[in-house]
């Protein structure tokens, strides 16, 4: 059980934000802003979703990409932070589960994720 207020606080924070509808197998590009020192820059950070968990302004996406020499890099986003500019959904992954945990011990072509094909 949730404070009124506060449900109606986060309400009003989530109404400002376009966020696209994607979930666990899509391909994102997420567009983040770096801080460094008095400069600030946009930074792409392109890879597959792999769950998606929390409900309201505590909601999160995790994104798994392959680094330098085929090691797998995941970074955790706060849907609704300001850190994040964009989020563009690349492709749509056809899937069974909520959670990808089980592409991190597979390599290579086992970890494709097949293509969503709408009719």
């Amino acid at each position: 059980m949730r404070n009124k207020y506060i449900e109606s606080f986060e309400q009003a924070q989530l109404e400002n934000k376009n966020i696209p509808v994607f979930r666990a197998g899509d391909t994102l590009r997420v567009a983040v802003t770096i801080n460094e020192g008095e400069k600030t820059r946009v930074q792409n950070y392109e890879g597959l979703c792999i769950a998606i968990r929390g409900q309201g302004t505590g909601r999160t996406f995790m994104v798994r990409k392959m680094g330098a020499n085929s090691v797998g890099v995941e970074r955790i986003f706060p849907l609704y932070s300001n850190s994040i500019e964009s989020i563009e959904v690349l492709r749509r992954g056809r899937i069974r589960r909520a959670k990808l945990f089980y592409l991190r011990e597979l390599k290579g072509k086992a970890a494709r994720i097949k293509e969503l094909r709408r009719k």
